[in-house]
């Protein structure tokens, strides 16, 4: 029977007729709705006309997360007094409830997806709605995307509601509206909402702010003692929200003792531990719960909401490959979001654990996505979809460029598309197999080699992170999750069944599974070939040859006394990942095959290996390694064969530790494996590498002789002064980028640091002069290196000076009678004046000026230590001199 009291409580039923009246007008529309007002229960029920007398349709709704999906199934059929798998069933990934008078299904955004690319029209279905678009992931914009083109060139009449508590619903209007005359309708329903409190409860003392994957342990031991003081100050249930399952274990072990049940919310826990509390209780509860309970779900007795103010968002290295959850400040629009689930059902209290005045500082919206996340999964279905480069889809945001050329090199690695980026049948199929496409390429190639069973196995572990206390060694949390009977355990075996059974289907187009013996990133599809080719032309790369593959008929793996899961498990994992191939440099530490260091933890049983196949890293912010979370044992010949496109086998030249370095390197991406010196290496690399060496090193490693010295800082002085067709000899970068005009032939002779230093560089650098032009004759005359003065001293200029004009140092008494400051190609030097002993005594750039008033300082302050030598009245009638009094009496 209808709760009809329960629905008619619902607020959100004053908006349906506004929102009905815009889908029949539009055929889309934004929901804005607070939590708790029944957008996610009533709204689809009205729609598909089980509530509310309207016509029959049928309804999909789409929710982010499995947890949700199976809460708003649920609460719709309870409202209709029916179990699920009636009117109103759910389908997540590896559970599907439905029956053939189901017209309401609840689905995840991924379910979604893999649906449209079965079937683009969606067939039979009449209207979707995508529920908490605010959020922001990539599936749901995609699908939101997907499903826009589906009503602008196939099904016009198909219904689209976009439906969130907080989001920005002017940017969702205009995407939903495109292709009509101005936004989609925005339909706002009121929220009967209770007044929440809001208790500020930063720490007493600083703690560090996360980074990575960590969180400081003082933070969550004060999230704790948070909890207990709501228990004490407050009535009604607690719900406490953390970023992750490791977090939410360390807050739990700290509740121990508490007068209430502690339970745990979180994508990985237990079906009947999630039912458990999202029912109503006899008994105060405390919910610790990630993310998932921030919308969607409504936890019933709950009063006090704990924020810790941290979340977990998808943060991607492109250069190297590593893609990991990172820890952030949640947004200010999640902290509403978290607040309002206090004010549910009565009068709440929020506390807070951080100062009122860091608020104003957070980011007003999570971040979207598609702007930090790994975008190859995205790039796969935009290109099954028919638009590689998503430019012809109606995104809220577009994707990066940089993440999507990244995205596109490793679906042409894996054979998922052609170098122009249209998909391959092997693409499409890796695209159903609903994993990350690196994931996909193990499951299809590792079952040539290991069986679907084993190699679905892997898979299903890498694809959902086990526990922690599972360990870092991928073959032994293997043999744990085999054994074990926790809930993640559970999952995994429904998991791995269903990736089984997927990996062993034939293609619908009729391609077979993958030829063990085929090329490993082509498989059963010959158009992905070239794109393998690029890499490693004439190689082969046949998993045959693994050890592990080998190892299939006889129960052993690869290396000597090596359990047979070691083998597998690292095939596996270094065929998804194969530039985190990893060889051991001592010490914990390894070399990946893309150039990042890793490390793995202290007591680690894999510390010893020779080399590893990383699964799952993360590469904390200003740390120069990746933290190894979740490798495999690994061998050298298994490594050379999953990443066999990394593979090159050439002459290296370079310049290395100060000199150049010849030899013949076998390389496995930036991993040396063995090395020979090389004879007669090709001239122009030397050439090449000796450059390099003057870059890094400088100039200096040329002979430079005082003369040379003083020609540099001459032709730069008629460079700044003059121009024209004297050259800029003052910067190392742009006499390099002339090494052809200056340095040759002495540079093409050159073999080794030594024969650089051979090199006379003033020799070199008259090259350079203006022959052409017949200016370099005026060398001496525009920029002399000596400077006669009036005693008929040559004195040697100085060019060098930082502010750019030349010096001429020259005892005073040599330039009485002088009465204007000399000139080199027209600029007054700066002459400083010296005293007999040749020390400073005065600078002047102006010398009439000096012989007027400066003079009559120096001579007082000299005359009396130098008394030898003459200091008349009138320096500028003076006879100039280099000589004492007694001398110029003779």
């Amino acid at each position: 029977m209808i709760r009809t009291a329960a629905l008619d409580a619902l607020p959100v039923r004053e908006a349906v007729p506004a929102l009905i009246s815009a889908l029949d007008d539009h055929g889309t529309a934004v929901l804005c709705a607070p939590p708790g007002t029944g957008k996610t229960t009533l709204v689809p029920l009205v729609l598909a006309g089980l509530v509310g007398g309207g016509p029959r349709r049928r309804v999909v709704v789409a929710e982010p997360r499995r947890i949700a999906a199976r809460a708003a199934a649920r609460r719709m059929a309870w409202l209709l007094g029916e179990q699920v798998g009636g009117a109103v069933g759910f389908t997540v990934r590896g559970e599907r409830v439905v029956g053939p008078d189901t017209v309401v299904e609840v689905v995840t955004t991924g379910v979604l997806l893999q649906r449209l690319q079965r079937d683009q029209e969606l067939t039979g279905v009449d209207v979707v709605i995508l529920d908490e678009c605010h959020e922001r992931h990539l599936d749901a914009d995609t699908v939101a995307a997907f499903l826009l083109d589906v009503r602008e060139t196939l099904r016009p009449e198909l219904r689209l509601v976009a439906a969130s508590a907080t989001t920005d619903s002017a940017g969702w209007a205009r995407v939903l509206g495109q292709g009509g005359l101005g936004g989609a309708p925005v339909v706002e329903a009121a929220g009967v909402s209770y007044p929440v409190e809001t208790v500020w409860a930063p720490p007493a003392r600083p703690v560090r702010p996360p980074h990575g994957m960590r969180v400081d342990p003082a933070q969550l031991t004060h999230v704790a003692s948070v909890v207990r003081r709501a228990l004490a100050e407050r009535a009604g249930d607690v719900l406490c929200f953390l970023p992750g399952v490791g977090e939410i274990a360390r807050v739990a072990g700290q509740l121990g003792g508490v007068d209430a049940e502690v339970l745990q919310i979180h994508g990985r826990a237990p079906a009947a531990a999630q039912d458990a509390a999202l029912s109503v209780a006899d008994h105060r509860r405390v919910i610790l719960s990630t993310a998932v309970a921030e919308s969607s779900l409504t936890v019933p007795g709950v009063r006090v909401v704990v924020d810790s103010g941290l979340a977990r968002e998808p943060r991607v290295d492109h250069a190297r490959g590593l893609g990991a959850l990172a820890t952030v400040r949640a947004s200010r629009a999640a902290g509403r979001q978290r607040a309002g689930r206090a004010g549910r059902e009565a009068p709440g209290a929020v506390y807070r654990c951080w100062a009122e005045a860091e608020d104003g500082r957070l980011a007003a919206f999570p971040a979207p996505e598609i702007r930090v996340a790994d975008l190859a999964q995205f790039a796969l279905q935009a290109a099954c979809w028919g638009d590689p480069d998503a430019t012809g889809l109606a995104l809220l945001d577009p994707p990066p460029a940089g993440a999507m050329a990244a995205a596109r090199e490793v679906l042409v690695a894996v054979g998922a598309v052609d170098p122009a980026g249209g998909v391959t049948a092997r693409g499409r199929r890796m695209a159903r197999l609903g994993l990350h496409p690196r994931l996909a390429r193990a499951l299809l190639d590792g079952s040539a080699a290991l069986g679907a069973r084993r190699a679905a196995e892997v898979v299903a572990l890498i694809s959902e992170e086990p526990p922690r206390e599972y360990g870092d060694d991928l073959a032994g949390a293997w043999r744990r999750a085999r054994a074990g009977g926790d809930g993640y355990a559970a999952r995994w075996r429904t998991e791995a069944r269903r990736l089984e059974r997927a990996a062993a289907e034939r293609d619908p187009a009729g391609a077979t599974p993958p030829d063990p013996r085929a090329s490993y990133a082509c498989g059963d599809d010959s158009s992905a070939r070239p794109a393998l080719e690029e890499h490693g032309p004439g190689r082969s790369h046949d998993l045959s040859a693994s050890p592990a593959f080998e190892a299939r008929g006889s129960g052993r793996s690869p290396g000597s006394g090596a359990a047979p899961d070691d083998g597998a498990a690292g095939l596996i994992a270094a065929l998804a990942f194969p530039e985190r191939v990893a060889k051991a440099k001592g010490s914990g530490s390894f070399l990946m095959a893309n150039g990042t260091g890793a490390e793995v933890g202290d007591g680690s049983g894999l510390r010893q290996a020779p080399w590893l196949a990383v699964a799952v890293a993360d590469r904390p912010p200003h740390s120069a390694s990746a933290r190894v979370r979740l490798a495999a044992v690994l061998d050298e010949d298994t490594a050379r064969v999953a990443a066999g496109h990394l593979l090159t086998d050439g002459e290296e030249v370079r310049w290395e530790d100060g000199d150049l370095v010849a030899r013949a390197a076998e390389r496995l991406g930036a991993i040396e494996l063995a090395v020979r010196p090389l004879r007669g290496p090709d001239p122009a690399l030397v050439r090449a590498a000796l450059l390099d060496g003057l870059r890094s090193e400088g100039l200096g490693l040329l002979r430079w002789s005082p003369d040379a010295v003083t020609l540099r800082s001459r032709l730069g002085f008629l460079h700044r002064t003059l121009g024209g067709a004297w050259p800029d000899v003052a910067d190392d970068r742009a006499l390099l980028e002339r090494a052809d005009a200056w340095l040759e032939p002495e540079l093409s002779r050159a073999r080794r640091r030594a024969d650089l230093g051979r090199i006379d560089a003033g020799q070199a650098l008259n090259r350079l002069l203006p022959w052409a032009t017949g200016e370099a004759v005026r060398l001496d005359e525009l920029a002399p290196e000596r400077l006669e003065v009036p005693s008929g001293s040559r004195i040697r200029m100085d060019y060098s000076a930082e502010h750019g004009r030349p010096v001429l140092a020259v005892k005073l008494q040599e330039l009485f009678g002088l009465a204007e400051t000399p000139r080199v190609a027209g600029v007054p030097v700066v002459v400083h004046l010296l005293s007999p002993a040749g020390r400073p005594a005065a600078v002047t750039s102006d010398l009439a000026s000096f012989w007027q008033g400066g003079y009559r300082a120096v001579r007082a302050e000299l005359r009396g230590r130098y008394p030898k030598h003459p200091w008349p009245e009138d320096p500028a009638t003076a006879e100039p001199t280099r000589h004492t009094n007694a001398r110029l009496r003779r």
